[in-house]
């Protein structure tokens, strides 16, 4: 007989003890094992839990009457959450839990929601907030994080919270009882490509070759949170090579726009000495919100309203210029095999000749700062043809089996 699915709920019992024992019932009724951690500083919890606060107190390095006596809640919260995320990584690591439902207002959530980035993508997790119809970036971050809006006060059981809570605590269970990835597609090379929708034409093209090939491709969505997330990835996935078709997430991070994946975006993979196939696509543009604030950041610059929220400008020689010199000398200190691939008649969708933001000189400029930075000329191909092309994608496919993978 199959042992049922483990769970682990997160609240601070002294103010959210009902609505956590509401979760628990429904989650034992759906058949899931439930363990419950009390997060909480202040009060006890009504009902026995198996992690106490003073448990999670001393995980965070300190006693609970030395939490408790800590004036800034701020502070105080930061050493619960080292001492929930510590418990919660070992539980995990020991094969207890499976997955994790936290309940909470701006503090239980970000207690919750920390210990839930702490553990690996496609492990279930649920966070019921009072915070979730704002931007949740800051909870989410780049993990597999389902927000769902309690809509009113988690402040004791009603005909609302017991919907809401029902609801989270169900999806949970769907989850930990959906089927597990299989060995036979853990067993298959793994690709991780970047694009956005202005170089899709090239990177499905990529994809679906690599698969009929016998690999399984990952493809990440480069807008900020989707280019950190895949290089995060890239070591604990087992990542054979990446094929990253799209930088634009250093150009954003470097000159304001609102795609920005941090400092390390595009330098992870050389760093770890894993095979990658660097192409400077859609670092031709920005991204920006509304038409009339891109006006004011960026002002005199060629501009294209992609919809009534995004607005992406056009990047500047000088900039195209930046972008190169970092990227030949991220590729000087690669530890492992690169390929750069240039294509010259356009970087994106909009940097073609029917699109919105052509410059022919653009490819040209970064070509050039690239020949005058990188050490080793072999590593770079220039492709006379636009990047959506399908000869380009046949260049990239080439790289690939260039470095022995597929």
């Amino acid at each position: 007989m199959n042992q049922p699915a483990k769970a682990l709920l997160i609240a601070t019992m002294d103010t959210k003890g009902q609505e956590a024992l509401f979760i628990s019932t429904c989650l034992q009724q759906a058949g899931i094992s439930v363990q419950i951690m009390d997060a909480g500083i202040k009060g006890n919890s009504p009902v026995p839990v198996n992690f106490s606060r003073t448990e999670i107190a001393k995980a965070g390095g300190k006693t609970l009457a030395e939490v408790q006596s800590i004036v800034h809640e701020g502070e105080a919260l930061e050493i619960m959450t080292k001492g929930a995320v510590a418990c919660t990584q070992n539980l995990y690591r020991q094969s207890r839990i499976q997955g994790v439902i936290g309940l909470g207002g701006s503090m239980g959530t970000t207690l919750a929601s920390a210990v839930m980035r702490a553990l690996p993508v496609g492990v279930p997790k649920v966070m019921i907030s009072t915070m979730a119809s704002r931007d949740t970036r800051a909870f989410v971050g780049t993990k597999d994080i389902l927000m769902l809006h309690s809509v009113c006060d988690l402040a004791g059981l009603n005909r609302l919270t017991r919907k809401i809570l029902r609801n989270g605590a169900l999806a949970l269970a769907g989850m930990l009882q959906s089927v597990q990835i299989t060995e036979d597609q853990r067993s298959k090379p793994l690709v991780f490509l970047s694009t956005l929708g202005t170089t899709e034409a090239c990177a499905q093209l990529v994809r679906q070759t690599l698969e009929d090939k016998g690999n399984e491709v990952v493809i990440f969505h480069t807008v900020g949170s989707g280019g950190k997330a895949m290089e995060e990835m890239l070591e604990p996935e087992g990542v054979s090579i990446l094929v990253d078709l799209s930088l634009h997430e250093m150009a954003d991070h470097r000159f304001g726009g609102d795609y920005d994946a941090g400092p390390q975006r595009g330098n992870t993979a050389l760093q770890l000495g894993l095979p990658t196939i660097v192409v400077p696509g859609n670092i031709d543009f920005l991204v920006s919100g509304p038409l009339e604030t891109t006006r004011r950041l960026f002002p005199h610059r060629p501009y294209h309203a992609h919809n009534s929220a995004i607005t992406v400008v056009r990047s500047t020689h000088q900039e195209i210029e930046i972008l190169a010199q970092t990227l030949a000398g991220w590729c000087n200190e690669a530890t492992g095999p690169v390929r750069m691939l240039i294509p010259m008649d356009g970087f994106s969708a909009f940097d073609s000749k029917q699109g919105p933001l052509y410059d022919p000189n653009g490819p040209q400029r970064f070509t050039q700062t690239m020949q005058k930075n990188l050490n080793d000329h072999r590593i770079m191909s220039l492709i006379p043809c636009h990047i959506n092309d399908p000869e380009f994608s046949e260049a990239v496919l080439e790289a690939v089996y260039h470095l022995n993978i597929s």
